[in-house]
């Protein structure tokens, strides 16, 4: 019986870690159509497929999860552990979400792209980090790896902190471009709350592996 169970649950564990990359494939197109090059209208329109697939997945691993919780009577540590996966699911296919909103308004700003606002391309970097930290550490059961992840969501507010305050100043300066501004403060906003997403899957995996977790954000 418990050869069956580890079995599921290493089905369930490369299944996530499948999620995860399609993730940072979304984050990391989403990210390259800002660069305001020929070749970005095509970049962005290969989010929205990603993202299609990330609400699959995300499907596959509820069934996963349900067979484990129906079937094979999971003790209190493998419970904590599908009960994280679940949690993380939703978060991943938000996050999905929040690529394809950002390829989206690259749409609009054409070949300008982010030129204005180089900062937002390391926020990318930053989350795709992030996001690729929190499930490596759910797989590994690794608490080390979950918080380096939550330090990093400083890192991403600091960059939407700073990036908030040179667009304000780009306003300031050239009223015209105020509705160029907003859609780059909306691309940073979406990244912010990527990183957000990533810290609460963060935040799961510690409840996996310990049964403790902070307020989570939604």
């Amino acid at each position: 019986m418990r050869s069956r169970f580890d079995e599921q649950l290493a089905e369930l564990n490369r299944e996530l870690i499948e999620m995860g990359a399609l993730c940072e494939e979304a984050i990391a197109l989403a990210a390259k159509s800002l660069s305001g090059s020929e070749d970005d209208g095509a970049l962005a329109a290969k989010v929205a497929p990603l993202s299609a697939e990330i609400d699959r997945k995300e499907r596959d691993i509820e069934a996963i999860c349900l067979r484990l919780l129906l079937h094979q009577q999971p003790v209190a540590r493998d419970l904590r552990q599908i009960s994280a996966a679940l949690k993380m699911i939703t978060d991943m296919e938000r996050i999905g979400d929040q690529a394809e909103n950002i390829a989206e308004i690259a749409g609009f700003i054409g070949e300008r792209g982010a030129d204005e606002c180089s900062q937002i391309l390391d926020m990318a970097k930053e989350t795709i980090s992030m996001v690729t930290g929190s499930v490596d550490a759910y797989v590994k059961r690794d608490i080390g790896l979950a918080e380096a992840v939550l330090e990093h969501d400083d890192i991403v507010d600091r960059y939407f902190t700073d990036i908030r305050l040179s667009l304000i100043s780009l306003i300031s300066r050239s009223p015209e471009e105020g509705e160029y501004a907003l859609d780059l403060l909306m691309v940073a906003k979406y990244f912010e709350r990527i990183g957000d997403h990533a810290t609460n899957i963060a935040e799961w995996v510690v409840f996996s592996i310990t049964g403790e977790h902070k307020e989570i954000l939604t």
